[in-house]
């Protein structure tokens, strides 16, 4: 199985992301996975430090249940709960069938670029 890797973006043009997006679903090689914001003030907003340290405890550990992930941060498990909903949402992590936790990607990449008025 081929490590999966996803690319954060920061792209006002959320048309033009979806299009480059488009692109390169047309390789015959996997390309990784984009998460795209349209401003910063979306992208901090939900991802959060906090919920950072989740993806990061998170990554390359396999299936983890909430509690243990709770443990794992020091944190209240219904506040972890809550986010691992949003970052579920976003697709920073994923559910598995037996209710836990897993972070898929083998590495993440933030992409950002801001350029004065």
């Amino acid at each position: 199985m081929t490590d999966r890797y996803l690319t954060i973006t920061l792209q006002p043009d959320w048309k033009g992301a979806l299009r480059a997006l488009g692109q390169t679903t047309q390789a015959d090689t996997y390309q990784g996975e984009v998460l795209n914001f349209e401003s910063p003030g979306q992208f901090f907003g939900q991802l959060t430090e906090k919920r950072w340290e989740i993806v990061h405890a998170a990554q390359g550990r396999g299936e983890l249940s909430v509690r243990e992930l709770a443990r794992t941060v020091g944190r209240d498990v219904k506040r972890v709960h809550e986010d691992v909903v949003i970052l579920a949402g976003l697709g920073l992590l994923e559910r598995t069938e037996g209710g836990g936790v897993v972070c898929p990607y083998s590495s993440l990449h933030i992409d950002m670029y801001l350029k004065a008025a």
